[in-house]
């Protein structure tokens, strides 16, 4: 499907989309710029796009493919896209491949994570099939046991593995415990979340000969979003030609961010999309361009939209919701997850705000029964914990005024990301 000019696109959400009809009813007919568009709320939009009664959609579910995405119990979001829309985004997402480093012949072992609605593992499957060389695709799915995967690698000669942070490197690890370092792989591909420097030492000790890069920058609910740039920065990506528009914007007051080295919240918008139209919606992901031109950007970690650990997602709202439902006596005064990194393994920390001086035993107690609260709601993070790919939750109280504010305007930063840079 070819892009659509804005106003086209505009024109047509205005006409057909309640939700987008209700979000630009008072601008003028017409309208064909980004930056007279309101940015969208999150929670309005997925509050809007529910089964039944959908306001978001532009027409009847007849012909299309639906992810949902992660981390997500209560209310799942669907994400639904027609069919020539999804083979155009993964025509797109597979030519980017080629710039990450896929060639001819490869044999490409695909881990990442298949079933529930989930797009890892059949988008990428999608995107190796519609890449422009030939290629060898492996569907093994990130639930395939380690010593099955490295099994693999010998046996079948993998070139290229592509998958989750975590699960690249619980492979590696696998291969070092047998002293068999991976020497044929050429290339991982990540994707999911970020590649931080404390994994490489590892990755380059199992896979000796390998480079890495990311597999692309998208999402089940943005969908595509950004291409691989080749280089030494793997977080390095630019919006597709043609495909898509990203804007960095500024966190604070909403205002575009041009200089390069200042970050700002991902905001994208999709050209071709029009079933469930993506017109500036946040990303969640806080990025900095890297160039003049504000063509590349250097993606930072998450924004206040939630927080993300490997596969994991944490909504703010959703998470608030929980733990103020587990908290009938009302303790909790203010929230703030933080996302903290330690032994190669991310973790969330709940920040949670107290008034008073409630006792301690009170509160540890409380502590446990929101940790299980959260677990009960987003059953994949205790998941995630019993495989060994993040740190469990756990909970610190302080006194209301020590939640960190922004100290332009004193509101409340809702989501910490301590993680190192590199």
């Amino acid at each position: 499907m070819p892009a659509k000019p804005l106003a086209e696109l505009i024109r047509f959400a205005r006409a057909h989309s309640p939700f987008y009809a209700e979000l630009y009813r008072d601008l003028p007919a017409g309208t064909d710029r980004l930056d007279l568009l309101p940015v969208v709320d999150q929670s309005a939009f997925w509050a809007a796009n529910t089964w039944p009664d959908n306001r978001v959609l532009t027409g009847p579910l007849t012909d299309a493919g639906v992810y949902k995405t992660g981390g997500t119990t209560g209310v799942p979001k669907f994400s639904p896209w027609t069919r020539t829309e999804h083979a155009d985004s993964v025509t797109a997402f597979g030519a980017g491949l080629v710039r990450a480093g896929l060639r001819p012949g490869h044999r490409v072992a695909n881990l990442f994570t298949a079933g529930e609605l989930y797009g890892g593992f059949l988008y990428i499957e999608n995107a190796l099939h519609h890449a422009p060389v030939d290629n060898v695709r492996l569907g093994v799915g990130g639930a395939a046991p380690d010593p099955s995967i490295a099994d693999l690698i010998t046996g079948f000669g993998v070139h290229v593995l592509a998958g989750e942070p975590m699960k690249l490197s619980a492979v590696a690890e696998c291969l070092l415990a047998r002293g068999e370092p991976a020497e044929g792989v050429e290339l991982l591909l990540f994707g999911g979340d970020l590649l931080f420097a404390d994994l490489r030492p590892l990755l380059a000790r199992a896979f000796p000969a390998a480079a890495v890069a990311s597999v692309g920058y998208a999402s089940n609910d943005a969908g595509l979003v950004g291409a691989p740039v080749p280089g030494e920065d793997p977080r390095v990506h630019e919006a597709f030609a043609d495909r898509t528009v990203v804007e960095l914007l500024d966190e604070v007051t909403g205002e575009p961010v041009t200089a390069p080295g200042t970050p700002g919240r991902v905001v994208v918008t999709n050209l071709f999309r029009t079933l469930m139209p993506i017109l500036r919606y946040p990303t969640g992901d806080r990025a900095e361009w890297v160039d003049d031109g504000c063509r590349r950007f250097r993606l930072l970690g998450r924004s206040t939209e939630g927080a993300r650990v490997g596969t994991v997602t944490l909504p703010t709202e959703e998470v608030r919701a929980v733990l103020l439902a587990a908290d009938p006596d009302r303790h909790i005064a203010g929230m703030q997850l933080v996302v903290r990194r330690r032994d190669g393994r991310d973790g969330v920390l709940l920040r949670l705000g107290h008034v008073g001086r409630p006792p301690a035993d009170e509160l540890a107690a409380l502590a446990d029964r929101l940790i299980a609260a959260v677990h009960t709601a987003l059953p994949l993070y205790p998941d995630e914990v019993a495989l060994g790919s993040i740190h469990d939750l756990t909970v610190e109280w302080v006194p209301r005024s020590e939640l960190v504010t922004n100290p332009r305007t004193g509101k409340l930063q809702q989501v910490l990301d301590e993680r190192p840079r590199d």
